[in-house]
């Protein structure tokens, strides 16, 4: 067996998977690969790199509660960035498409810079120490 291999994919449930396709639309700035009601769900996927990202939609929330890190599940998604110049400039491009976001941190570990989505799912953007 090779080594344990990297993520495939992740998917986030919403609540409103339109209004969550145009601001992952306009975060990403491209459309998604793949927009399908599989009958139990509605998923859209992008490509980023080598990982997909997919937005479920079911007619059948358990809950229309935000989400909640400290809940047990999902804590965060975060996207990798290359270096600090990346990162600071995915901070940037936040701004630009006016979305809340946090103060980028710099620890021993690596930079990020939080923010949320519609559904106040927390995603991040990190890049390595340097």
């Amino acid at each position: 067996m090779s080594d344990f291999p990297a993520v495939g994919h992740v998917a986030v449930t919403v609540s409103d998977i339109n209004r969550s396709v145009d601001w992952y639309r306009r975060l990403v700035g491209f459309d998604p690969v793949l927009d399908e009601d599989t009958g139990p769900f509605r998923h859209v996927v992008w490509a980023l790199g080598g990982t997909l990202l997919g937005l479920h939609q079911f007619p059948d929330l358990a809950t229309a509660e935000a989400f909640n890190e400290r809940r047990p599940g999902l804590d965060h998604v975060s996207f990798g960035c290359a270096n600090r110049a990346e990162l600071e400039a995915w901070a940037t491009r936040l701004d630009e498409l006016g979305l809340q976001r946090g103060e980028i941190k710099h620890e021993s570990y690596g930079s990020g810079v939080s923010f949320r989505d519609p559904d106040n799912i927390a995603l991040e953007f990190f890049a390595p120490p340097e």
